[in-house]
């Protein structure tokens, strides 16, 4: 059992900066491939970008590539989204999720953080 939260959100302008951590718990956080997903008001759910068990292998969604960064610190059982030049469209809620088999699908769900982008 996996229990992700995520922390880090909040109310920057556009063009500003933010870092999103999920923290995990559970021993076998390091096996599994995390990624983040975001969903817009009356949109679905959709995917962000996603990082390997071991940070070798990242993938991006096109609208955020260039822009956002994933990152993970198997030590601290936490992974990290760095979000800069964040445009208005970008307003979401930020859910991480954790892959057992490092592949497309997801186990566990944090309950989300709100993102918010003025502009």
């Amino acid at each position: 059992q996996v229990q992700l939260v995520e922390s880090g959100g909040g109310l920057v302008q556009a063009g500003g900066s933010l870092r999103l951590s999920c923290a995990a718990s559970g021993r076998t956080f390091s096996t599994y491939g995390m990624g983040w997903f975001r969903q817009a008001p009356g949109k679905e759910r959709e995917f962000v970008t996603r990082i390997s068990w071991n940070s070798r292998n990242t993938d991006y969604a096109e609208s955020v590539k260039g822009r956002f960064t994933i990152s993970r610190d198997n030590a601290k059982n936490t992974v990290y989204l760095q979000m800069n030049s964040l445009k208005h469209e970008d307003t979401a809620i930020y859910y991480c999720a954790a892959s057992f088999y490092n592949d497309n699908n997801w186990d566990y769900w944090g309950q989300g953080t709100q993102v918010t982008v003025s502009s």
